[in-house]
């Protein structure tokens, strides 16, 4: 039985399994780390941008040209950077370590079910498993995937 990947909303991640149905972990924590670095020198940029055009809002700094407001928008974006960088930095790391979890618990999730899903194929091939017993198997499985804790069966 093979395990198709799974999207999830969001993030866009996508599970890769191997043929042998071997997990490998989607969440990469260097490019977590790459990205929040990559949103955290964008926003600080911008940030300076829009700083150094208000600057050029007062006189007596318009009239100098275009060194100060240059050098006030770089002073005011690296000072975001320096306050935000940290927080941003942290919390990726927090997030992917919390999101590499969940993704093993996916997968063993995934690889437990199958195995009980070979299980129960391999029942019903079998001639020797009266009728009642598989279908009361199979509904038994199928009432545990759906979150359905009781099953009330009939004697």
């Amino acid at each position: 039985m093979s395990i198709q990947p799974i999207s999830f909303s969001y993030p866009k991640y996508q599970p890769r399994f191997k043929a042998d149905n071997n997990y490998e972990n989607p969440i990469s924590r260097k490019s977590e780390r790459n990205l929040a670095i990559l949103g955290a020198v964008g926003g600080s940029t911008l940030f300076g941008v829009i700083v150094g055009l208000a600057s050029t809002l007062f006189d007596k700094i318009k009239a100098s040209g275009w060194k100060y407001p240059t050098a006030i928008g770089a002073a005011a974006g690296l000072v975001m950077l320096g306050l935000t960088l940290p927080s941003k930095l942290y919390n990726t790391k927090v997030n992917a370590y919390a999101r590499e979890k969940e993704m093993d618990v996916f997968s063993r999730q995934k690889s437990a079910q199958s195995n009980i899903y070979e299980d129960i194929d391999t029942e019903i091939k079998d001639d020797k498993v009266s009728l009642d017993d598989k279908i009361n198997h199979y509904a038994t499985v199928k009432m545990a995937d759906n979150g359905n804790g009781m099953m009330i069966k009939g004697v």
